[in-house]
């Protein structure tokens, strides 16, 4: 059909009439700086109610809609485990002018809370309260700038059991123009560590169990290189002079998990700033910290310890040989208290914990690191804590048992071997072992400990001079701190070639204390806070040398290493191929309170020790020495 060419002329006005129309529609409304100062009150008060809405946009709302919007909003935020819950409160702004924005925090949680701020998808500051006796009674308004121009607020709740109660979101030009009454905090710019760059000082991380009785929490303190269940922690690498080693760390004034690496420079004595190698996203538990190890091409792997079967395990490798400057994550899976051996010529044997049935006991192989075998079950009757350790192609792993599935009632200690990666395990006479052990009574069990009312906790484990293995430990009347426990000891079971010799050294005052035993031949010796330190009856102490010349028969105190300190040191660790003055390291803190965590090196005479600095000004730092003292 033809169009003439006087319909074509009386159509356009027509079409500048439909133009002039739409334009004449008003553009959606948004708060703007004229509409401030406005307090915006989320509606839904019941804990656990779905809200309608986990936003608030400003951009496309007038300022009444915003109120209305608002009432929508649930006026608590979740962690984790609260399920679909946990979601993060998202504010949108476009503002003409700068303004100020407040988050009034009514309320956090009594198991602790940490809400983090981000502005822009960047990290901004975050809010912490611990865990205490009570709900945390907040009533402040937390405020911080908002540029003028496009702007997104993002706050997220980062501990699983966290929750906050938000009394509303204010928002002005000035603080001075918040609601009068209302207790003020301003924040600003946090510079925090991020996973994959760098910290300016080693810190460790401080934690609570948070099972009290008379004398305290059942272990407490600074747990940087806790547990003792995480094997290896350090490793010394002849070929660069460096010992390299991991540690639980975390930011300034927090209780903050983040998995730290870093190297001891043996030639030039100093350290560089540690590296981050993975933010744990919230998790203040030490039980996540890392082990370590390295390849034969001088890759350093970091194997993070993941916690039941909810927060998973992760596996990194260094980039570059012999370097900790940055990591690629290799594997994620559900593993706890990793102890990985790098066996040469074949690669890895990682001995690991799965809480399937309890803490069971399970093995993994791989001939890269890449490539890993399926998980085989070693040990499940209802539970077990081991302690392993490699001499060649040999690995060797004590355990204990625990009945009922309880950590509380740990007892009975058990050995097993192998010298084929895995392939077949054995007792220390060479029977072969139908695994997984299955049965408390089984040839693997060295000691009936259950009978004699007592528990067991294994320290460390190295061979004789021969190639027979060694256990330190310590055993304990029940699983509470204190006195009526008593008698504790440190104690040596040794295989002399023809049977198992048990030998105790000397008392202890906590089930938790933790050294090391170091073989010079004939000569043994043992390091750990065997002294009763500051905070007695709880974890750790004062750190002393014992020596023994006939097969830990006898034991004598040769040196008390540490003394009048401050705070008690605890967990008490020893490199693969340990090197002077790296020989052993450690971390302190106070049980009872909160407080800083050092971390610490010393030499294998026990003569002097070193502290890592705490704070760092530039690219590298020396060690600060400490001094030790003949008994």
């Amino acid at each position: 059909m033809r169009t003439s060419l006087a319909q074509n002329k009386l159509s356009l006005p027509l079409r500048l009439l439909f133009v002039a129309a739409f334009l004449a529609v008003p553009a959606a409304a948004a708060v703007s700086s004229e509409d401030l100062p406005l307090v915006l009150e989320p509606g839904i008060q019941q804990r656990g109610a779905e809200p309608g809405t986990w936003s608030l946009d400003l951009t496309a709302l007038s300022a009444d809609e915003a109120r209305q919007s608002a009432a929508d909003l649930s006026a608590r935020l979740y962690g984790s485990r609260d399920g679909d819950l946990h979601r993060p409160m998202v504010i949108r702004t476009s503002f003409e002018r700068d303004a100020v924005l407040g988050i009034q925090v009514a309320a956090a949680s009594q198991g602790g809370a940490m809400l983090e701020i981000e502005i822009d998808g960047s990290y901004f500051s975050r809010l912490s309260w611990p865990s205490a006796g009570s709900t945390h009674e907040v009533d402040t308004v937390f405020h911080f700038p908002v540029a003028a121009g496009d702007r997104e607020v993002r706050l997220s709740m980062m501990n699983p059991g966290g929750v906050v109660v938000i009394g509303g979101y204010h928002l002005a030009e000035r603080a001075e123009d918040f609601p009068q009454g209302i207790a003020r905090r301003e924040l600003e710019q946090d510079i925090r560590p991020v996973a994959g760059g760098t910290d300016a000082g080693y810190r460790g991380i401080w934690f609570t169990l948070g099972q009290f009785s008379e004398y305290g929490d059942k272990y407490s303190g600074g747990l940087g290189t806790y547990t003792a269940k995480h094997i290896p922690l350090a490793v010394y690498a002849e070929e660069v002079d460096k010992t390299f080693f991991v540690y639980g760390g975390t930011i300034v004034d927090e209780r903050y998990l983040l998995i730290m690496a870093s190297y001891y420079d043996h030639a030039n004595h100093r350290v560089p700033r540690p590296t981050v190698v993975h933010d744990k996203q919230g998790v203040n538990d030490p039980h996540d910290n890392p082990s370590i190890s390295m390849d034969d091409e001088g890759h350093i792997w970091v194997f993070i310890s993941g916690r039941g079967r909810g927060r998973p395990g992760f596996k990194y490798r260094s980039t570059e040989p012999y370097s900790v400057d940055e990591f690629e994550r290799v594997q994620e899976q559900e593993m706890t208290y990793p102890q990985p051996w790098w066996i040469e010529g074949e690669g890895f044997i990682h001995l690991f914990t799965k809480y399937t049935r309890g803490r069971e006991l399970y093995w993994e192989t791989s001939p890269d690191g890449y490539e890993w075998s399926e998980h085989r079950k070693l040990a499940g009757m209802r539970g077990h804590y081991q302690s392993s350790y490699h001499l060649g192609s040999k690995i060797a792993t004590f355990f204990n048992r625990h009945p009922g599935g309880s950590v509380d009632r740990r007892t009975d200690l058990y050995y097993v071997q192998t010298e084929d990666m895995g392939e077949t395990w054995t007792t220390i006479e060479g029977e072969v072992l139908d695994v997984p052990l299955e049965e408390i009574d089984n040839p693997a069990r060295v000691i009936d400990y259950e009978s004699q009312g007592r528990l067991m906790y294994v320290v460390d484990i190295n061979f004789d001079k021969d190639g027979n293995p060694i256990l330190l430990y310590v055993t304990s009347g029940g699983h509470q701190p204190g006195p009526a426990n008593e008698p504790r000891f440190w104690e040596i079971l040794h295989w002399n070639g023809e049977e198992w010799k048990n030998h105790v050294v000397t008392r202890s005052d906590h089930n938790y204390d933790q050294g090391v035993l170091k073989v010079y031949g004939d000569r043994w010796v043992i390091i750990g806070p065997t002294g009763v330190g500051p905070q007695q009856w709880q974890t750790g102490g004062e750190v002393e040398k014992w020596e023994s010349i006939d097969q830990g028969a006898r034991w004598e105190k040769v040196r008390s290493i540490t003394w009048n300190s401050e705070r008690n040191h605890k967990y008490v660790r020893r490199p693969v191929n340990a090197t002077d003055p790296f020989y052993i390291y450690w971390a302190d803190g106070n049980p009872h309170e909160v407080s800083k965590s050092y971390l610490y090196f010393g030499e294998s005479g026990g003569e002097r020790y070193w502290k890592l600095p705490y704070t760092m000004e530039g690219d590298y730092a020396e060690p600060i020495e400490m001094s030790g003292r003949r008994k």
